[in-house]
């Protein structure tokens, strides 16, 4: 088994693609795990990790779109709002897409499929670094 908590760099609102930052974090943990299980656990309550489609970037835009229209921040009667008006609808999202994702590593790899990469989705306004931790089991 092998761990490490890592930094994400600082982004604002949006859905992010964050695989080769990922891969830079945890590249010592994979290189001799022949089969084996990626986990990250990201350790906050208004962003999530989920893994979409990696090339178009208008994905990550419509994604976000989606969340915003699926969860609107000036239309409900929002009560937690010590952060901002954006405070809830960030907690209600992060709960929406999760805070873990598994990805199976092969041959010192992860194993994602071609128009796969990991997504960092930030629901905050106002830029945030996050922190990540990542479990290796092989």
């Amino acid at each position: 088994m092998w761990q490490k908590e890592f930094t994400l760099s600082r982004r604002g609102k949006g859905c992010h693609l964050v695989t080769q930052e990922v891969i830079r974090e945890i590249q010592p943990g994979m290189k001799d795990v022949q089969i084996g299980m990626l986990f990250l656990f990201i350790k906050h309550t208004s962003a999530s990790l989920t893994v979409n489609e990696n090339y178009d970037p208008d994905v990550r835009a419509d994604m976000d779109m989606a969340l915003d229209s699926i969860v609107p921040e000036q239309t409900l009667p929002w009560r937690h709002t010590d952060e901002g008006l954006d405070d809830s609808v960030s907690h209600t999202k992060a709960s929406l897409i999760g805070s873990s994702i598994s990805l199976p590593i092969t041959n010192g790899r992860l194993n994602l499929g071609t128009w796969q990469g990991i997504y960092l989705n930030e629901f905050r306004h106002l830029p945030h670094s996050r922190q990540v931790v990542a479990t290796i089991m092989s």
